[in-house]
């Protein structure tokens, strides 16, 4: 079955089940103590360590999973985090450590951009293979594959997907034509915005007022009361989940919840924002790689052993990172090697089954994969779909 917005690109992706099942066969011998080490570049302190944790619970659960089945070809799963802090210099520094002082044979890391884009030429240089579960700025995979640093693997959508999507469904659906931005001041926030702009004109679509926040900041009432003026019928925000309630709560108090809807992607439907500001949340359009409502089999399962595991229910970091870890072990065993060159010509041509649809990748070596639709009605986060599309590289 297909979905259509009218537009070329865009069909709905099928939900596919089945754990992958890990078999053992004949590996070329590297790693001295007879495992497969895997550097997790990730933020487990500073403002940003909640994202951090989930990402290395979720990594965890797999390779244990993994291990406990007999590991890839005999060889157990060794997790080893570095904290990048959530800053680049931090996450180069981290990256150095896993390569030089672990020996790590691959790398998956950092749920920032930023840091993402300053690992890219360390792994480069040092020939280990980077596969990111969690940035999204699609600088990353501009440059990746045939951009020029063939070790970086993306198994996320990019804010490119995620921008033209949000933008193609308020407009098709909601009719929405103008809008106001209130953003995160950082890359993920700025390029979500950027690729916003790119599609606006096919939709024949404005932007009123633009403005970006710092991390961490908690007033933006006179942000929102610009945008109560602007003529705005919603609001672009491309954010982090803790600022979400906050906005929701002071959109309340200038008098515009229910009546400007946020759309973009900053964890709208999270049961915690969704209760912080109900009336401000209806009407919500998100994006999202995963969602722990989301049908599916394989993701049900997850969802009930995690939240087994941890006794709370994961997020997206915790799932991607989970299926990302689940990826790289698929891509092992075809290779019957973790020589980092048989590695990353099976990640070319792989075709993996997610919780969400079909994995593969481009010669940008960023993933092909569908991407969750949801809309905020009644309090509840309702999908309207899996949806993927063709990234358009600049020539």
């Amino acid at each position: 079955m297909t979905i259509e917005l009218s537009r070329r690109g865009f069909c709905i992706g099928t939900a596919l089940i089945g754990l992958q099942t890990i078999s053992s066969s004949a590996f070329a011998a590297r790693s001295e103590d007879g495992t497969v080490r895997l550097g997790l570049v990730a933020p487990t302190s500073g403002p940003n360590a909640r994202y951090g944790a989930f990402s290395l619970r979720g990594a965890q659960m797999a390779a244990k999973e993994i291990n406990d089945a007999g590991g890839v070809g005999g060889r157990k799963i060794n997790v080893m985090p570095g904290d990048s802090q959530g800053t680049p210099v931090e996450g180069v520094s981290a990256t150095r450590r896993l390569i030089d002082q672990d020996q790590v044979d691959f790398i998956i890391g950092d749920v920032s951009s930023s840091v993402t884009l300053a690992m890219q030429p360390v792994v480069e240089d040092a020939g280990v293979l980077l596969l990111n579960a969690a940035s999204s700025n699609p600088m990353i995979t501009y440059k990746a594959g045939v951009g020029g640093f063939k070790w970086t693997f993306r198994n996320y959508p990019t804010d490119e997907n995620r921008s033209l999507l949000v933008l193609q469904y308020a407009a098709e659906k909601k009719g929405f034509t103008k809008y106001s931005v209130l953003s995160v001041d950082t890359d993920y926030g700025r390029a979500a915005i950027q690729f916003t702009k790119k599609y606006l004109l096919r939709f024949k679509s404005e932007i009123l007022t633009e403005d970006y926040y710092k991390e961490g900041e908690v007033d933006f009432r006179s942000v929102l009361s610009k945008i109560r003026d602007s003529g705005a019928q919603a609001i672009i925000m491309y954010g982090n989940a803790d600022s979400a309630p906050i906005v929701g709560r002071q959109m309340m108090e200038v008098g515009i919840a229910g009546k400007i809807p946020l759309i973009g992607n900053a964890e709208f439907n999270t049961a915690s924002t969704i209760k912080a500001a109900p009336k401000a949340m209806e009407g919500a359009i998100e994006a999202a790689a995963w969602l722990p409502g989301y049908d599916s089999p394989k993701s049900k399962a997850f969802v009930d052993k995690f939240t087994a595991a941890y006794r709370e229910a994961p997020n997206n970091h915790a799932y991607v990172h989970w299926e990302t870890v689940h990826l790289l072990a698929k891509a092992i065993e075809q290779a019957k090697s973790i020589d980092r060159e048989k590695v990353r010509a099976a990640l070319s041509g792989i075709h993996y089954d997610s919780a969400v649809g079909e994995v593969t990748f481009d010669d940008h070596n960023q993933a092909r994969l569908p991407m969750i639709l949801l809309e905020i009605e009644g309090g509840t986060p309702v999908v309207k779909g899996a949806y993927k599309a063709e990234i358009d590289y600049p020539k």
